[in-house]
């Protein structure tokens, strides 16, 4: 079993930066593929960046690419989305999930969930 909690999310401008962290519980932390996930109003939730379990693959939805960058520290059983170049297209509720698989886009394959934060960029 894996618990996560997500922080750092807020209210920000188009352009500026944002670092969410996501923690996790439990001593396999390591051992888990983590994503990020995010749904907007009345959106189902798609796919914005993943990070293999030793940090040597990683996964970015198009929209994001070159300006999100993923990454963990296992020792702190922490996963951190930098978040630069902000859009308000960004905004929406921010979720961090884990799974024992691979590297993968598909929210179905994620065992574990956060209870999401969210995050709101006006233009």
């Amino acid at each position: 079993q894996v618990q996560l909690v997500e922080s750092g999310g807020g209210l920000v401008q188009a352009g500026d930066s944002l670092r969410l962290s996501c923690a996790a519980s439990g001593r396999t932390f390591r051992s888990y593929t983590m994503g990020w996930f995010r749904q907007a109003p009345g959106k189902e939730r798609t796919f914005v960046a993943a990070i293999g379990w030793r940090g040597g693959i990683t996964s970015y939805a198009d929209s994001v690419k070159g300006r999100f960058t993923i990454s963990r520290d296992n020792p702190k059983n922490t996963v951190y989305l930098q978040m630069d170049s902000l859009k308000p297209e960004d905004t929406a509720v921010y979720y961090c999930a884990a799974t024992s698989g691979v590297v993968t886009t598909t929210p179905g394959r994620y065992d574990f969930w956060g209870q999401g934060t969210q995050v709101t960029v006006s233009s």
